[in-house]
Formats: structure tokens, sequence, C-alpha cells
């Protein structure tokens, strides 16, 4: 006759080893102030790790660097999940996670994370030129954008870079009078139209959240 309580033992030992790792979130740093202000939140310590946005640029490297921070938390014996989208990487990230054996968020991008892939399937179809901004590339535009793209060398380049697009359209977490101005500047250099989706962060919480609640990490 077979026990079957040996089965229950088993995956009562796999769930109390799993719940007693360190937890580590591996994070976008375009997401990065929302991911803490939910690790906040939570009744367990968790550890959030950030990697620059200014990967963003260089799409290929994205993955490189996820699975060697990765690599080097599972080394010490953390569990690890990712807060990022696909960001460019064509599947790259999917399979990284697939490999190692971690959760990610869902989504192409960030964007989805704020107006959801309805949302941004629905922006696109009204005008496929647009331009999207968030929050934090609204505080960080010169830094990601115009110095990533030798844009402040070299003035001439805004043509060769934006000349397909036909609004900047700011979909806005939290706004406020200054995220607005600089909005509004960013899109007088652009020389485009400017229009404002307030999304909130609603969508891009309970992401965040879903993530963090799986029972094999408490």
């Amino acid at each position: 006759m077979t026990d079957s309580s040996s089965g229950c033992h088993s995956l009562n030992d796999a769930y109390a080893r799993a719940t007693s790792r360190p937890l580590a979130v591996i994070a976008c740093g375009a997401l990065s102030s929302r991911v803490r202000a939910i690790v906040a939140s939570l009744p367990r310590t968790v550890e959030v790790h950030t990697l620059s946005a200014a990967l963003h640029n260089r799409p290929a490297d994205i993955t490189p660097a996820v699975e060697s921070l990765c690599r080097t938390l599972m080394e010490e014996g953390k569990q690890v999940l990712l807060a990022y989208a696909d960001c460019g990487t064509y599947g790259a990230l999917d399979s990284l996670c697939q490999r190692l054996g971690i959760p990610r968020l869902p989504g192409l991008h960030c964007y989805d994370m704020l107006a959801g892939e309805d949302g941004v399937r629905r922006i696109f179809e009204q005008e496929p030129g647009t331009y999207l901004l968030t929050d934090f590339l609204v505080r960080c535009f010169d830094r990601l954008v115009v110095e990533e793209l030798g844009i402040d060398r070299h003035p001439d380049l805004v043509a060769d870079y934006f000349s397909g697009y036909r609004r900047v359209l700011w979909l806005a977490e939290r706004p406020d009078a200054t995220l607005e101005r600089g909005a509004r500047e960013i899109a007088a250099r652009l020389g485009l139209p400017l229009e404002i989706q307030c999304v909130g962060t609603r969508n891009l919480d309970g992401r965040l959240r879903q993530l963090l609640d799986n029972p094999m990490i408490g």
C-alpha cells in the first residue's frame, strides 16, 4: 500500500524551503519607484535590485544584464522575480525566465503596465505615429534620450529620430504642474503636439502585486 502522506510531506517541505528563502526582485529602472512602493507594503522583507533604464536604448544588452544579476542572486540562495516587460528583447527575456525558472511581469513594454495591452493597442490604432512618455521618462528625458542619442551635441538629430512621429502622448501616472511643464517642453523640443492621458498606477500596481502574490514565495 502506498503511503500518500509522503507526497504531502514532500510538498510541505518544498513549500517551507521556498518561503524561507530571501526574495529578490530585479526591476527595470523605469519601474523601480513603484516596485519599491509595493514592496514596502508587504509583510516580508524583499530586496529590490535595479538595472539602468538606459538599457532600453540597447535592448540586446538587457537579457545578459538580467542573467548576470539573476545568477548572482540565485547563488546567494535567493528567490528571484523579474519586474520587467519584454522591453524589446523579442522573447529573449522569456527564454531566460524559462531556463532559470523565474517569473516576470506580463507585457511587451512598460506602457502595457500603465495603459494595458488593449489601451496601448487603441492608442496606436488611433495614431501610429505616437511617441509615448511616462512620468519616469518625463523626468529623465534629457539623460536617457537627449544625451544617450547625442541630441545635446547634435540638435539636428531630432529630425532624424523623430520625423516619423505625429504626436507626443504622456501616459500620466501622478500628474502635477512640474511634470506637465516638462512634458510640454519635450513635445515642443520635438516639434510635436502634446496629448495627456491620465492612467494612474492601478494597472501597474496590480501586476506587481500579482507577481509577488505567489504561494511558493509567501
